[in-house]
């Protein structure tokens, strides 16, 4: 058994590569499951088909949609939208204020939201006395809010992947969003190596103790 003034005694480079020896006997890498990874390539299929389907349907709208439309519906489409955006507003504080991981994809869809009311606005109002109106709301009010949102939400998946680097003997800064591994996972061999110099201090000293 290994007591606290052991592990006082040990280099912060063996203490990475003991927490990462214990983090992959007690969590083996999910990315191995295979469920799961049935789950990313059928993720991956269904993104690309979308995205060209989607670039289709988009030609299809250029060439064939008019220019002025009348919508009988007008009403409940931007009261239901406003209602959409509240209940994200409402889920938002609630996960907050319970502390919860959800809150982070509350802030992406309220953020996300926020954009697509300032874009309508925008668009619906463009060539009308509103226009004015829609645009100081949408620069002062829906945008700079979903970027608060957005930045808040960065920054609470910076954190938790901080978190899982502590877990795994991992030191160093945080990588960007854009390379952190999918759950965190295989964190000690896909970081790149400048975010494990603990490690190699480690292999130095035990290899000096050697």
């Amino acid at each position: 058994m290994i007591d606290d003034a052991e592990l006082r005694r040990m280099s912060p480079g063996e203490r990475q590569r003991l927490a990462r020896a214990l983090a992959a006997i007690d969590h083996p890498d999910l990315l191995h499951d295979p469920e799961i990874e049935r789950t990313r390539k059928l993720g991956v299929l269904v993104s690309v088909v979308s995205c060209a389907v989607l670039a289709g349907w988009i030609v299809v709208l250029v060439l064939t949609l008019h220019q002025d439309y009348k919508s009988s519906h007008w009403r409940a489409a931007w009261v239901g939208f406003d209602v959409l955006l509240l209940t994200a507003f409402a889920a938002t504080a609630w996960a907050y204020w319970r502390e919860r991981q959800i809150v982070i994809l509350c802030l992406v869809i309220t953020g996300t939201l926020l954009c697509c009311d300032a874009w309508f606005d925008l668009m619906l109002d463009l060539g009308t006395p509103d226009f004015w109106q829609s645009l100081a709301s949408a620069v002062f009010v829906e945008l700079p809010l979903a970027a608060v949102l957005f930045a808040t939400a960065r920054q609470l998946v910076l954190l938790s992947a901080q978190a899982v680097m502590r877990l795994q003997g991992v030191g160093g800064p945080v990588p960007s969003l854009w390379r952190i591994p999918l759950f965190g996972e295989g964190i000690g061999g896909t970081w790149p190596a400048r975010y494990r110099e603990g490690e190699r201090s480690g292999s130095r000293v035990g290899s000096a103790r050697g």
